[in-house]
């Protein structure tokens, strides 16, 4: 016995109901789409309306979509703007707070001091070396005092920091001293064989300020002494 097959249906569209569904895509696709306005109006009771009912659910849900996103987007900018002030705030305080740690200051002319206090590792002595020659390249300093009255503690890899800083600030041409030289921070120098022979040590800063003026003396006396000779 042969079962009956289902026919297919034939619907007849006219050209202007396809426009508009074309036009709907093409608004979708250039990101165009508004739903107050591009909707296909359901102006027909056949099959292909339901057709044209799906492709305006499909543009409703695709435009929910991409305004969602666009709001997280903005959401992501602004947020990203808030971490990056955050951040340049943060840097700010850093260097500030760096400054206060490590001033450097123009005892005289020609003589500046850098005061040290707390500890010294690795990273601020560098940094502390960084500012000290870009100060002395400015001012043309020739002499520079390294005070550690206020340093807690001084082991070998403490002193290390202080002779490379010395030793940098030579090349630059600046006789530089270390005071703030305790007993105990001497004892202790001692007992961990660091070798400051050819750092200039002194105990307090008024004693590091004296040599550097009897430094200049005699370096603007030994000038004065080659120009007569000349």
């Amino acid at each position: 016995m042969n079962q009956s097959q289902p026919q297919s249906q034939v619907v007849e569209v006219n050209l202007e109901r396809l426009e508009r569904i074309r036009d709907v895509l093409a608004m979708i696709s250039l990101g165009e789409f508004n739903p107050d306005q591009h909707l296909i109006p359901l102006e027909n009771d056949d099959a292909f309306s339901s057709f044209e009912e799906t492709i305006n659910l499909f543009a409703r849900q695709l435009h929910a979509s991409v305004h969602e996103n666009e709001q997280s987007i903005r959401k992501l900018d602004v947020a990203r703007r808030e971490l990056e002030e955050k951040l340049s705030t943060i840097e700010r305080q850093r260097l500030a707070i760096r400054d206060l740690s490590t001033p450097i200051i123009e005892l005289w002319e020609d003589v500046l001091t850098l005061p040290i206090v707390g500890v010294v590792d690795t990273q601020r002595s560098l940094e502390m070396t960084e500012r000290l020659l870009h100060r002395i390249s400015q001012g043309k300093a020739r002499c520079a005092i390294i005070d550690i009255t206020g340093v807690e503690v001084v082991d070998t890899s403490t002193a290390n920091h202080f002779v490379k800083m010395v030793n940098a600030a030579r090349l630059l041409g600046t006789y530089c001293v270390v005071t703030g030289i305790s007993p105990v921070i001497a004892q202790t120098l001692t007992q961990i064989g660091v070798d400051l022979r050819d750092v200039k040590t002194l105990g307090s800063l008024r004693d590091g300020l004296k040599e550097c003026f009897m430094y200049l003396r005699n370096h603007t006396a030994h000038r004065a002494f080659e120009s007569n000779g000349r």
